[in-house]
């Protein structure tokens, strides 16, 4: 088949492309730039960074000499507008809201396999190709699991990807270790063989997140309460940069610390500690999930399946009661720690990928947590 394949820079796409054109594909490879400091506003820059040009452009350097080497042609596609308006714009209206959102999510529904897809169907190819790690069963229909080598599974990021966007993509790394992918780097001779893994968010890289997104959101001090003793413990830069569960970085002390983040309440600008030796606060077992994203066609209403609240959690089991085609609420008694709005909630059945969706509220014994930390804290003065 033509196969355009999304070549990033790294060693994954470029094993996935290597493996591809071994497998008798017509190869070509594209890479995508996301992301622009000039038109962005990223004031910032690479200020934080021990590099002489963008790590942007050292990746697409680096793709170059991967499509060189394999003896592929690389073309190059701009996203910068489409990005802006469909994943980072979403990524600040999130956490102006007081959420924690996940845009590696959203650059997967709306560019790699919404934008590039149809980039690729105008040019003639018939299939497009990433290095994800997921397993495609290409029985009819096709059905979607986690990859061979569970600690780099993928699936977590696919969550929210068309069924039939994923339909025309290939996933030859779906049954391969990341060992054995970095040794066949090696035996191409590719200079990317040992390239470290990206991590964090694409457009902050190894930048300090708090600066990164003080571009964007103004920094506001407001007061942190100690939601066990209602007493004012301290102030911050702005609740937007604080998440559930989180354990440093707050900048208080006391006899009672170390502290993690409890809650928050944006409207009041008030940030919610509590004890690391009470964890009560972060504990719930009932989830309303909305923009649901179904990619599998097994009924599991009313059913017992399995579900991540994060990428590198384990599975937790939940039970699922759909409400309508894009909302459901998760149970679990045995409750789950730190389950935050904003985040997805990814579903699988025996390691089948499901879907996922947003997770919306979480609550306890039927009362929402956010609500119950505002009840405790607001009726009392604490200035």
């Amino acid at each position: 088949m033509k196969v355009l394949v999304g070549l990033s820079g790294g060693v994954d796409s470029a094993v996935a492309a290597y493996l591809l054109k071994q497998q008798g594909h017509d190869v070509t490879c594209c890479f995508m730039r996301n992301w622009d400091s000039v038109l962005n506003n990223d004031t910032l820059g690479n200020d934080t960074l021990n590099n002489d040009i963008c790590p942007q452009e050292e990746d697409y350097n680096d793709a170059k000499r991967v499509a060189e080497k394999l003896g592929l042609k690389l073309l190059r596609k701009d996203y910068i507008k489409e990005y802006w308006d469909y994943v980072f714009r979403n990524f600040i209206d999130e956490y102006e809201k007081g959420r924690t959102p996940n845009p590696d999510i959203l650059c997967n529904k709306y560019i790699k396999f919404d934008c590039f897809l149809d980039y690729a169907m105008e040019e003639g190819f018939e299939m497009i190709a990433t290095g994800h790690y997921i397993k495609a069963d290409d029985e009819n229909p096709r059905h979607y699991y986690k990859a061979h080598d569970l600690n780099k599974d993928q699936s977590y990021f696919l969550s929210q990807v068309r069924k039939k966007a994923l339909d025309k993509c290939l996933f030859p790394l779906g049954d391969i270790d990341k060992d054995q992918v970095r040794k066949m780097a090696e035996e191409l001779d590719l200079d990317i063989a040992h390239k470290k893994d990206s991590t964090g968010i694409c457009f902050i890289g190894e930048r300090d997140f708090r600066r990164f997104l003080s571009n964007y959101i103004p920094m506001k001090e407001g007061k942190i309460i100690d939601i066990d003793t209602l007493e004012l413990i301290g102030t911050h830069n702005g609740v937007y940069y604080y998440t559930v569960g989180q354990r440093k970085g707050f900048g208080v002390g006391g006899n009672r610390g170390p502290y993690y983040c409890a809650g928050k309440n944006v409207k009041e600008n008030l940030l919610y500690l509590a004890s690391v030796n009470n964890e009560e606060y972060l504990y719930s077992d009932k989830a309303y999930i909305n923009d649901i994203n179904w990619i599998s066609d097994k009924d599991v209403n009313g059913k017992d399946i399995q579900c991540k609240f994060r990428y590198r959690q384990k599975d937790n089991d939940v039970k699922i009661e759909r409400i309508s085609e894009t909302e459901a609420v998760l149970t679990y008694p045995q409750k789950i720690r730190a389950v935050t709005p904003g985040q997805q909630a990814v579903f699988y059945l025996n390691g089948e990928l499901l879907g996922g969706g947003t997770i919306d509220k979480v609550y306890k014994e039927d009362t929402d947590i956010n609500e119950y930390l505002d009840s405790r804290v607001l009726n009392n003065n604490h200035e």
